[in-house]
């Protein structure tokens, strides 16, 4: 009998290893068949937000504290968990774990859009690189990152998350930013997939978008990053898109993404949890963020009922496998916990500093670096790196203008300096910014204060010229406004206006920094002063970056990813934005039935394509600074323009020449004007563009740019094809989109059409 019992003993234990294979790269098909409805289930589905509870962290995600998410692991099976964390402009993860003196900080990053004003595709790969090799070091396995939509508004919370007005710009970056992350053997996730433009309402809002504008704007930049840089995930939106979650819309995640364009990895939900998790995962979604069970019971009821087939369900438990083998946690990778911060926050103050725009310059600058400074604003102190929410990072500082003019050498003025730090101490000690449970939205800045008109005009005489500081906030839950937001206050125009009176009525200089998160009105002050400077919202070695292009350390060469208009509502789309809504809804979230209300449950894409220069040139409608503008220390000539028909489109070729008296680098952009006939089409579209070296004064560089027949197309939504007209189309070559400086015809011989499948109408106006 005991034989016999260690025999069937035997025999279990044999089955037991058959039965529960353990996931490898090569054997996932097994692993598959293996795993239960419960355990398939488990997987599409997060583990939900780690918690502090008594000072100790639980949830899953407890692997690394503060991280945004995970996936649940399957011990049976061998398969581990994953873990997921913000943001666009850095790692965001806990800086300090209760019990453990070390602290965990990670490098504040410049936000994308001022990575995005560089217009350097190798810069940027070489400043994710960085990112990417501290989210491997902390033993995160995906970063939720890059942001990417379209800049369709102003006044849009999390544009400065996102690259560009342009979709071409917008997906270059993006594949970029992925390269450089993915170099680490880890993953990111492009998001929010798709029409994600407003952050009013943005769970339930309904983007009415038409099917031409949905492709040529808001899809292609993400067609784009899908195709040069394969990530391993997409973050699906939270917002509809014509009627559809976007979430749950098979012809968004499967039709256009995964048929279409070829992307080979895993869907994952934003953090929420809607109740159509079955038609989510039936359309594509692989996984729901952040994981709740009543989603995992979803999913194993639609199965049961047949709302969703086994197929179906396992065609996503497939891709999260397959998603799974290749992270680091699979892969047993050693994390350090300690990534070489001193050299990350190295590249950030580079890439911040190359990327910096110059707006203006009227004989200010470069500075000497060895002036009596008056520092005015107070941003100055109060310096903003980056967004709030989940686009901030915990660091371990931010180096304000102060501190930056200082190192650089200048002289400030003590007076000044100590009123603006008083009013910091007051207000921290009245208004305590301390961390509520609310503060990862709610994050606010100080508000400018005013400065007497008889101390500035003391101050004139005392100093050799004056930097004026402006800043703004932004951040993930809420729209910017109108008023004293986009345009200025009247503190801020007071400031202004005396300072610029007081210094140049003693032949002094004055400089604005515009340390913001998007764009704000420039037309009604900026001939007061005497230069700009945009460093946006540069990281936390932003500052010394600004005083690296003040005193002419780094000749600026960034430009606009976007236009800067005369007034707000010359924008298209600010017909249809929440640009003053002040309810609850302006925070993201739901409280209850309302009646629907235009621009926040629903928002009519009514301008079509024509968002940013695309209108502006067309409608031939004033600027204050165009698309692609940017100066510079020195000067560059452009010529020898050449344009070269090929089997695909074009090759391009541009000789650019310093001939200024300082080194500096030459962004050259490509604008393409299609024939006339057939669809109606902007005056001009960005096509390709390219950065040139560091040309010392009398050197030259030949760019050379490509353009595919394909990238020369426009969507037909009769036909739902992309067609490429036959005919003589004109290539410019500019420094920005109202700086052209060579124009070639190129001729297509013959019409190209590339049809897609008819999907993503939009519903009925409303």
């Amino acid at each position: 009998m005991k034989k016999i019992l260690l025999t069937l003993a035997a025999l279990t234990m044999a089955f037991a290893a058959v039965a529960q294979p353990q996931l490898r790269e090569d054997n996932i098909e097994e692993v598959l068949k293996a795993m239960t409805l419960q355990e398939k289930a488990t997987l599409l589905v997060g583990g939900a937000r780690a918690a502090m509870v008594n000072g100790v962290t639980s949830g899953v995600s407890a692997n690394v504290p503060g991280a945004a998410g995970n996936t649940r692991p399957i011990e049976r099976l061998g398969i581990p968990v994953t873990v997921l964390a913000d943001g666009p402009a850095g790692l965001r993860i806990q800086p300090t774990r209760p019990g453990d003196a070390n602290t965990y900080y990670c490098t504040g990053f410049p936000v994308g859009t001022l990575l995005a004003s560089s217009w350097d595709l190798s810069l940027v790969e070489e400043v994710t690189k960085a990112m990417g090799n501290e989210v491997l070091e902390y033993g995160v396995d995906v970063l939720l990152a890059p942001g990417m939509n379209i800049h369709r508004n102003p006044l849009c919370g999390r544009n400065f998350e996102y690259f560009s007005e342009d979709p071409l710009l917008s997906g270059k970056m993006a594949a970029a930013y992925v390269r450089g992350i993915q170099s680490n053997g880890v993953g990111t996730s492009i998001k929010h997939y798709a029409a994600n433009n407003q952050e009013t309402n943005r769970n339930e809002d309904d983007a009415i978008i038409s099917q031409r504008a949905l492709r040529e704007i808001y899809l292609k930049n993400f067609e784009i990053a899908v195709k040069e840089s394969q990530p391993w995930t997409v973050m699906s939106s939270y917002n509809k898109l014509n009627g559809d979650y976007t979430q749950q819309s098979e012809g968004l995640l499967t039709t256009v993404l995964r048929d279409e364009w070829g992307f080979k990895g895993i869907v994952m939900t934003d953090w929420g949890n809607k109740a159509g998790t079955v038609k989510s995962a039936k359309a594509g979604n692989d996984l729901m963020e952040p994981g709740n069970q009543n989603e995992i019971d979803r999913i194993i009821a639609g199965v049961q009922d047949g709302t969703i087939s086994q197929e179906e369900l396992d065609r996503n438990v497939r891709n999260m496998l397959t998603y799974i083998v290749r992270t680091p946690r699979f892969k047993g990778y050693k994390f350090s916990n300690k990534p070489d911060l001193k050299a990350h926050a190295e590249v950030a103050r580079k890439a911040a500093g190359e990327s910096i725009v110059l707006l203006r310059n009227e004989g200010a600058l470069p500075l000497k670096g060895t002036e009596k400074v008056a520092l005015y604003g107070i941003s100055a102190l109060d310096f903003v790196a980056g967004g709030t929410g989940s686009g901030d990072v915990n660091k371990a500082y931010v180096v304000n203008m102060e501190e930056a003019m200082t190192k650089a050498g200048f002289t400030l003025d003590k007076g000044l300096s100590d009123y603006y730090k008083a009013y910091v101490a007051y207000d921290k000690a009245q208004k305590g910014l301390t961390n509520t449970g609310f503060s990862w939205f709610f994050s606010r800045k100080l508000s400018e204060i005013s400065i007497p008109a008889d101390a500035i005009s003391a101050e004139s005489k005392a100093n050799d010229v004056a930097v004026v500081v402006l800043g703004r906030n932004a951040g993930e839950g809420a729209d910017r406004k109108q008023i004293d937001d986009f345009e200025l206050t009247a503190v801020e125009r007071e400031l202004l206006r005396d300072v610029s009176t007081a210094y140049h009525a003693a032949g002094k200089k004055v400089i604005v920094v515009l340390n913001v998160g998007g764009v704000i009105e420039t037309t009604s002050w900026k001939n007061m002063v005497d230069a700009i400077v945009l460093p946006w919202s540069p990281g936390q070695e932003g500052a010394n970056a600004v005083a690296d292009v003040l005193t002419g350390k780094v000749n600026p060469s960034g430009k606009l990813p976007m236009t800067f208009p005369v007034n707000f509502m010359d924008h298209p789309s600010s017909a249809n934005f929440p640009y003053n809504y002040q309810q609850s809804a302006s925070r993201g979230f739901s409280w209850g039935p309302r009646q629907p209300q235009k621009n926040v449950d629903y928002t009519q894409y009514e301008e079509g394509i024509w968002v940013g220069y695309r209108h502006f040139v067309t409608r031939d409608v004033e600027v204050s600074y165009p698309f692609g503008y940017g100066l510079s220390y020195t000067t560059f000539a452009y010529s020898k323009p050449v344009v070269k028909a090929d089997k695909d489109g074009f090759t391009a070729s541009i000789t650019v020449t310093n001939t200024g008296k300082v080194a500096g680098k030459e962004v050259v952009e490509l604008y393409v004007s299609a024939p006339e006939g057939g669809l109606e089409k902007p005056a001009c579209e960005l096509k390709a563009f390219g950065k040139t070296k560091e040309l010392q004064p009398g050197e030259s560089q030949t760019l050379t740019l490509k353009v595919s027949a394909y990238e020369l197309a426009s969507f037909n939504e009769a036909a739902s094809a992309w067609e490429a007209a036959a005919g003589k189309y004109s290539v410019h070559f500019g420094a920005s989109v109202a700086d052209i400086r060579c124009t070639v015809p190129f001729t297509l011989k013959k019409a190209q059409n590339w049809p897609v499948h008819n999907v993503l109408a939009p519903v009925a106006a409303k």
